[in-house]
């Protein structure tokens, strides 16, 4: 049985990394360890928080892959140790955040049980070109110029 696509159209020409992303997050752990918070704290900067208590900095890994950031921690448990009652246990967790294009890690800081993970998306300015018509009747043809879009940067047409 094959799979019904919503980029099957053949309006959406090239978007099959979007739906691999699609997929990609779809087959995301649905396991809520560690919670996380996602906040923007500038305009163009965002702030992953994972609360990763009992956690040490060599205990944590941060990975981009492709376009996908990783998150992954892994506890030891100390054989030597005899506990009465073990209500903490050692874990191990992978967390993934599928990114957008042009989005940048630019730091991970470890501070009291807290991984904060800042990113930046840099901001798009969108871009808008004339395409040339050719023609073979009179041999003239339209030139591809950059045209100003309202509002944006540039000369105004």
């Amino acid at each position: 049985m094959s799979r019904l696509s919503l980029f099957d159209s053949p309006l959406l020409l090239g978007f099959d990394h979007f739906e691999r992303t699609l997929d990609r997050v779809s087959k995301a752990s649905s396991d809520g360890y560690p919670p996380y918070n996602v906040e923007q704290t500038g305009e163009s900067h965002l702030r992953i928080t994972l609360a990763v208590a009992g956690f040490c900095g060599e205990e944590l890994q941060v990975l981009v892959e492709d376009s996908q950031l990783v998150i992954r921690g892994r506890q030891v448990d100390d054989k030597d140790r005899v506990f009465l009652h073990r209500g903490i246990a050692a874990r191990q967790f992978q967390r993934s955040f599928v990114l957008a294009e042009g989005i940048e890690v630019l730091d991970a800081r470890l501070e009291n049980g807290l991984l904060h993970i800042d990113l930046e998306q840099p901001i798009v300015e969108p871009k808008v070109r004339q395409v040339a018509i050719k023609t073979d009747g009179d041999g003239r043809s339209i030139t591809a110029q950059p045209v100003a879009r309202k509002g944006g940067k540039g000369n105004s047409v």
